[in-house]
C-alpha cells in the first residue's frame, strides 16, 4: 500500500484523525529498521520525547538531527507544535565489534509507572530519567538495567511487545 491506502485503511480501523509520518531515524545495531519506539514516542500533554544525538562524529548525527527537524514541523489536531523533549543519546556500548542498539526511547509505560532502559551510564541515565518525569509527571520514573537486552538488540517496550498464546487470560 501506499501512504493514503495505508492512512486510509488507519483511519477506517482505528478511527484516527491525523497521522504523522516520521521520514529520518536511525539506530545502529536495530535489527527493526529502525522502529519508531527506538527513537521518537507520543506521550500525554501534545509531547514528543525523542532521542537527541549531539556529537557531529557520531554515525546517528545527520539522521537524528533531520529527525529533530521533522518533528518540529509537526501539529496537533489543534494546529499547534508538539512540546519536543529531548532524550539523551546513550553512549556507544559495543560487543563483538558491533554497536548495540542502546536507546531510552524503548521505555514501557504501566498504569502507575514508567519502565526506562539504563545503560550503567550514570550522566545519561539520570537525564532520560528527568525527562520521562517531565514528559509523565504522574508516574514513578523507574529505571531497568537493560544492558543484557540490547545484547538481543531489543529492549524493554520491545520485549513486552508479545505474549505466546495462552499466557495472558
Amino acid at each position: 500500500m501506499n501512504k493514503v491506502e495505508i492512512e486510509e485503511y488507519l483511519r477506517s480501523v482505528f478511527h484516527l484523525q491525523q497521522v504523522l509520518w516520521l521520514d529520518y531515524g536511525y539506530l545502529a545495531g536495530d535489527d527493526t529498521d529502525s522502529h519508531v519506539d527506538t527513537l521518537a514516542r507520543l506521550c500525554p500533554n501534545n509531547t514528543i520525547v525523542y532521542v537527541k544525538c549531539t556529537d557531529p562524529e557520531d554515525e546517528h548525527y545527520e539522521e537524528l538531527t533531520k529527525m529533530e527537524d521533522q518533528l518540529r514541523t509537526f501539529r496537533t489536531l489543534a494546529g499547534e507544535p508538539y512540546r519536543l523533549l529531548s532524550l539523551p543519546m546513550a553512549d556507544s556500548i559495543i560487543e563483538d565489534t558491533e554497536r548495540l542498539p542502546a536507546t531510552y526511547a524503548n521505555f514501557l509505560i504501566l498504569n502507575e509507572s514508567i519502565l526506562y532502559p539504563t545503560y550503567n551510564q550514570p550522566k545519561n541515565d539520570a537525564e532520560a530519567a528527568e525527562i520521562l518525569a517531565e514528559a509523565f509527571p504522574d508516574k514513578e520514573i523507574i529505571g531497568i538495567d537493560c544492558r543484557a537486552l540490547i545484547k538481543q538488540h531489543g529492549s524493554l517496550h520491545c520485549v513486552t511487545m508479545q505474549y505466546p498464546e495462552g499466557v495472558i487470560k
